[in-house]
């Protein structure tokens, strides 16, 4: 059972996401190493369950009753309505863990205000755990108890740094290959937890860096206040300030720029 903080001590929009969050564990979990689940395959050929679509439809079918204003963009079921207030839903980010019953994957919800994350919700009920951040309010998690506020690390160096790279597929197909392995050769460990867990990590505190390809707003928009809130900082991996250059480079903070320059200085083959 994930904890959730008082909602009375909370913003708006934050009480709203993690209820969205208990509707979303309210669909995947029972769907969650069932042995009927069904899964098909999307035009670009990743896999789809029925859980992503009922736990989507249930996320959309409460906002349209708290916030009928707002706009929603969503992995499953696209964009729609105001861009200037939208909810950006990835209802489970690592369906691929999901339907082999690996238990890391999760529910992103964000709340982007003129294409800004504010609000961030991520929830891995197979794990008992729960994110949680929006703008000036700080970053939160909690297992059991009272919740935890987050800070990321303050490891200064690449030497000490532990890192998570996601997948060496994401890094060849990107053509980043020369980067990866300049990254693996320079940091003190390297590993690949994969999808929204690793910046979780990182907002914890317990690594230094992520980086990622071929990515979405919906599969990191939810990852930005709570890194941010963290103390952390988030940027395209060429260091813009977006959430469509699909790509993704996220970290203490500290550590930033000297991943930047590392990755410029790489000579390309």
């Amino acid at each position: 059972m994930t904890v959730s903080p008082n909602a009375a001590e909370l913003p708006a929009d934050l009480e709203l996401a993690l209820r969205l969050a208990d509707a979303a564990d309210a669909q995947t979990m029972p769907r969650f190493d069932a042995s009927d689940l069904e899964v098909s395959r999307k035009a670009d050929r990743s896999h789809v369950t029925d859980a992503d679509l009922a736990t989507e439809r249930a996320i959309r079918e409460l906002l349209s009753t708290e916030r009928p204003q707002d706009g929603i963009l969503g992995e499953e079921y696209g964009a729609e309505g105001d861009v200037h207030r939208q909810w950006i839903i990835d209802p489970i980010d690592g369906t691929a863990n999901f339907l082999r019953g690996v238990p890391l994957w999760g529910t992103m919800i964000a709340l982007a205000i003129d294409g800004v994350p504010q609000v961030g919700v991520v929830s891995m009920p197979a794990l008992g755990r729960r994110w949680w951040a929006s703008a000036g309010h700080g970053s939160w998690t909690a297992t059991s108890g009272e919740p935890r506020r987050l800070t990321v690390s303050g490891v200064d160096t690449l030497d000490d740094a532990s890192v998570s790279f996601q997948s060496i597929g994401q890094w060849a197909d990107a053509g980043r290959m020369p980067e990866l392995l300049a990254l693996a050769d320079r940091v003190w460990r390297d590993r690949a937890y994969g999808d929204i867990f690793s910046y979780m990590l990182l907002a914890e505190g317990r690594i230094d860096m992520v980086a990622e390809f071929d990515v979405k707003e919906y599969d990191i928009a939810a990852a930005v206040p709570i890194v941010r809130e963290a103390g952390g900082r988030m940027t395209a991996f060429d260091g813009t300030e977006t959430l469509s250059a699909l790509s993704a480079l996220a970290t203490n903070g500290i550590l930033h720029d000297q991943f930047l320059t590392l990755f410029r200085d790489v000579p390309q083959h």
